[in-house]
C-alpha cells in the first residue's frame, strides 16, 4: 500500500514528488524540507522532476534516508520468514532484498541464528536508534486482541519451523498454532503462505491446525481425488484397506484413516470394486 499523506513513512512505500536532478541521482521531497536520495541505478528511464515515483524508504549504513524502487520481501510491521546471510557484532543480518540487508540483533534472537538458515522474523522500527531491524522473538509482537477462531475455520498459514511435534505456523499474521506431523499428507513449504484449518482449540488456547479440510467435505474431495487417480491410471489403483499408511501416503498424499473412508464410500456407491491386488474403477457403472 502506497503512503499518500503526511508524514514520511519509513520502512514502508511513499509516493514522493521529484524535485531536484543531479548525475549520481535524483531527490525527493520528502515533506518538511527534508530532501531524500535515490541513487541513478534505482531511477526509473524517463523520470523528470514533478513526476512522482512510488518508492521504499530506508536508511543508508551512515543512517541517510534512501530511496528505492526495489521491494523488499517485507516491510515495517510485517512477518517476514528471511535467511541469515552474515554475522556481526553486532547481531545477525538477514536478506530481505535490498541492497543493505536487514539486522536483527543478538538481543533479539530467539536461540542463535545461523548463517544460511531462514527464520520467520517481525520488522519492525527500533525506538532508540530509529533504524529498521527485526526480531526473532515474534510472540512479543503477536496483537492482543487477536481475532478470536473457531474449529474448522478456515485460516491463512505461514509455516517456518520444524519440531519434535510437527511444524509450528503462523495463522492470520496474528497467533501461533502447530500442525502436527500425523496431520501433514502434502508437502509443505517453510516462509510460504498457504490455507489451513482450525483442529482445535485446546482450554490453554493453544491451537492445532491441520491442512485438510474437516468433515465431509474432506472425505467427498478424497473420494473426487481416488476416482480422478483411477481414471489417469487406467481404472486401478493397487491400494487397498490392507496397504500400509506409509504407502498411501507417500503416493497418494493422504491418511490410510481417510483412506478407507472414502473407499467405504465409493465402493457403497458402487463406484469402485475391492480386490486383493487393488481397487478398480466399476465399468458397469
Amino acid at each position: 500500500m502506497i503512503n499518500e499523506t503526511h508524514p514520511l513513512q519509513l520502512g514502508k512505500y511513499n509516493r514522493l514528488e521529484v524535485i531536484k536532478e543531479l548525475d549520481f541521482g535524483l531527490y525527493l521531497d520528502g515533506f518538511e524540507g527534508e530532501e531524500i536520495l535515490i541513487p541513478r541505478v534505482y531511477v526509473p528511464e524517463g523520470t523528470q522532476i514533478g513526476q512522482f515515483l512510488d518508492v521504499f524508504i530506508y536508511r543508508d549504513s551512515e543512517d541517510r534516508l534512501i530511496a528505492t524502487t526495489l521491494k523488499p520481501y517485507a516491510t515495517v510491521g510485517e512477518f517476514a520468514y528471511l535467511k541469515v546471510k552474515d554475522v556481526s557484532k553486532l547481531g545477525v543480518f538477514l536478506d530481505w532484498g535490498l541492497m543493505k540487508d536487514l539486522l536483527v540483533p543478538f538481543g533479539e534472537q530467539q536461540s542463535k541464528m545461523a548463517v544460511g538458515r531462514s527464520y520467520l522474523v517481525y520488522i519492525y522500527i527500533d525506538e532508540e536508534t530509529q533504524r529498521i531491524v527485526a526480531s526473532a522473538k515474534i510472540d512479543k509482537f503477536l496483537p492482543n486482541d487477536a481475532e478470536e477462531f473457531t474449529e474448522k475455520q478456515q485460516v491463512e498459514l505461514l509455516p517456518y519451523e520444524y519440531t519434535d511435534l510437527g511444524i509450528k505456523a503462523l495463522i492470520n499474521k496474528c497467533k501461533i498454532g502447530v500442525i502436527y506431523k500425523n496431520e501433514v499428507f502434502k508437502s509443505v513449504n517453510l516462509g510460504e503462505f498457504t490455507i489451513g484449518y482450525i483442529k482445535k482449540i485446546r482450554e490453554d488456547g493453544k491451537i492445532d491446525l491441520t491442512l485438510e479440510k474437516i468433515g465431509f467435505e474432506r472425505i467427498d474431495n478424497t473420494k473426487s481425488f481416488i476416482l480422478s487417480q483411477l481414471n489417469n491410471h487406467n481404472g486401478f489403483l493397487p491400494y487397498n484397506d490392507k496397504t500400509s499408511a506409509e504407502v498411501i501416503y507417500s503416493n497418494l498424499q493422504m491418511s490410510k484413516k481417510d483412506f478407507k473412508k472414502a473407499i467405504g464410500g465409493l465402493y457403497k456407491d458402487m463406484q469402485i470394486i475391492i480386490k486383493e491386488d487393488g481397487i478398480y474403477i466399476n465399468k458397469q457403472e
